[in-house]
């Protein structure tokens, strides 16, 4: 009996969450973002930069990204953007690094994205993506690419904003990629074993529950129709 009132509410919980998501209008998110948000740390990773157009009537002409300073990418390999051309900015290291046995003493500071003409320019209610792969990347939390994103009209629209921790997000955040370390085999092995523990698989009685449960569910959202027509009727008379 508790399995099937924790099953009912789950599903009154969905049913819920369902009807607020299709009655509530979607937020228009126009910020430019790194994607995807999450890579592991001591890995490579391609990198998506989406920039949305955020004006009126203007077209978005030139992007500049910022690689993060402090953390340095060895390696960085550029995707051809057709209809736009890239410039990429170094700078020497006062340490090099090291990546696959050789000493890495200069690497990219910044990349420039510019259309080749107007036409290939991002419009006004559009948006485009630049791709970059990089790595190894480095042993820490996050990466921000400062971002500055220039328009057909002259204006910057600086993308240069980090977020306190805690704090609400800026008007104009910075894309951050998130890194987390890889998975160690140890870690994986004690959670398995964990699980086997502490969770026993569901009998055929737990799924009798959860057939008799969606089932009634099922009969309700049918028999919804009818019941309205009945009342109607009765009104009616």
């Amino acid at each position: 009996m508790h399995l099937l009132r924790r099953a009912v509410r789950s599903l009154v919980t969905v049913g819920v969450a369902a009807c607020l998501v299709g009655v509530m209008p979607t937020a228009a998110f126009a910020h430019v973002t790194v994607n995807p948000g999450t890579a592991t740390q001591g890995g490579y990773a391609a990198l998506t930069f989406r920039v949305p157009t955020e004006s009126d009537d203007a077209s978005t002409t030139k992007i500049e990204v910022q690689f993060p300073t402090g953390f340095p990418l060895a390696s960085v390999s550029m995707k051809p953007h057709p209809g736009w051309s890239y410039e990429i900015t170094k700078k020497k290291l006062a340490t090099p690094i090291e990546a696959h046995g050789a000493q890495i003493s200069e690497v990219i500071d910044k990349v420039t994205w510019t259309a080749a003409d107007p036409q290939s320019a991002i419009k006004p209610g559009e948006y485009d993506e630049f791709s970059v792969s990089g790595g190894p990347l480095p042993a820490t939390d996050q990466l921000v690419f400062k971002t500055l994103q220039h328009y057909s009209d002259g204006e910057v629209v600086r993308w240069i904003q980090e977020a306190a921790p805690g704090a609400d997000e800026p008007e104009r955040p910075a894309p951050v990629l998130r890194l987390v370390p890889a998975a160690s085999p140890t870690a994986t092995g004690t959670g398995q074993a964990a699980l086997a523990v502490g969770s026993a698989p569901a009998t055929q009685s737990d799924a009798g529950v959860w057939w008799a449960v969606g089932l009634s569910v099922a009969s309700l959202v049918i028999s919804l129709p009818g019941a309205t027509i009945a009342v109607r009727s009765r009104r009616a008379r």
